[in-house]
């Protein structure tokens, strides 16, 4: 078998390095920025060009980075490296390594739909798929996502009606952005936490277009009192931070919102359902579309989806992840993994 799961994570000995290792190695290739597949500790990173500026974010500036681009591929020890879209977020990519006519891709973490803020994804054929399972069980099936945009400025001008401020809150990395992107400054006027405001110029230099924002200082606060929509990360709730803002309603994008209680244990106002991650069906498209005759389940609902793959003649197998999810507080009971 070209990998091997080891207590360092995925291994291919054949060309020496990792794939989203859990712990530090000579060389880690990344398939994204996300901490619970970006560790530090390593001697070398290998990770998408487009990536590269958020990897350093997550990783500090003395980190060792190499970058490959979509396509591009590398030898290592007679071993073909490339890496492909994934869809999740910037930068992120599918792992495809190839060696003596045998063919195994990670797919790291991935999402069909086009958000605009990334390279859309792209199925690469191969014998083996390690596939992520967030949200793998046949209860998670995603909106379009403009429908979900379609709830979030009607919901906006709902709360303004009552002069209240809109709070959202969501993952700074990726599902900030997502958002961002998609919100229109027509509404009123975005502000955004300052955790979410580091990754931008990353994502700006990568030519993706935001509507004007301001951060949340005193007098901006003031300005936009009951028009305004925030965007905030989780530890920003029920913080002092949070108290600036006076009267406000609460909402929460992510996966997870697709479970009924999830809101309610947050004492939150709305639940908008638009996760990073593919859903059931995608993941299940996904796997159809590589041609996998072995798919390894990893990131999630891993024992149940590898069952319901052998059910159905697929060779399949369960592997445990070390790093669960980079907010943990952000998901239910569930199985975690990713960014939801």
């Amino acid at each position: 078998m070209l990998l091997q799961n080891t207590e360092q994570g995925l291994y291919c000995q054949a060309g020496g390095f990792h794939v989203d290792p859990w712990q530090g190695v000579e060389v880690a290739v990344v398939t994204h920025a996300h901490s619970d597949h970006a560790r530090p500790g390593s001697r070398l990173y290998l990770t998408e060009a487009g990536g590269e500026a958020v990897l350093r974010e997550r990783l500090g500036p003395n980190a060792r980075i190499q970058t490959l681009r979509y396509g591009e591929r590398l030898s290592r020890d007679g071993v073909a490296l490339s890496l492909h879209p994934a869809g999740h977020i910037l930068g992120s990519a599918q792992v495809r390594i190839e060696h003596r006519g045998e063919v195994c891709v990670v797919s790291g973490d991935y999402k069909l739909e086009n958000d605009g803020t990334c390279q859309p994804f792209e199925p690469v054929p191969c014998q083996t798929f390690v596939t992520e399972s967030t949200f793998g069980l046949p209860i998670y099936h995603w909106r379009p996502q403009a429908d979900v945009f379609g709830e979030i400025h009607d919901w906006w001008r709902e709360n303004q009606a009552r002069t209240r401020t809109s709070v959202v809150f969501c993952y700074a990395l990726g599902k900030a952005q997502r958002l961002l992107h998609g919100l229109s400054a027509d509404c009123g006027p975005i502000i955004l936490h300052g955790t979410i405001e580091r990754y931008l110029p990353a994502y700006r230099a990568a030519g993706v277009v935001f509507p004007q924002t301001t951060m949340a200082d005193s007098e901006t606060v003031k300005l936009a009192a009951g028009r305004s929509l925030v965007l905030a990360p989780v530890s920003a709730m029920n913080s002092p931070w949070l108290r600036r803002f006076g009267d406000i309603s609460t909402g929460f994008a992510s996966g997870w919102m697709q479970i009924r209680g999830t809101r309610r244990r947050r004492s939150l106002d709305r639940g908008f359902v638009l996760s990073d991650h593919a859903d059931w069906q995608g993941i299940l498209s996904t796997i159809e579309m590589t041609g996998a005759e072995t798919v390894w389940v990893t990131h999630g609902y891993t024992h149940p989806l590898a069952r319901w793959l052998r059910e159905r003649g697929q060779k399949a197998e369960a592997l445990e992840t070390r790093f669960l999810e980079e907010l943990p507080e952000e998901t239910p009971s569930p199985p975690p993994g990713g960014s939801a």
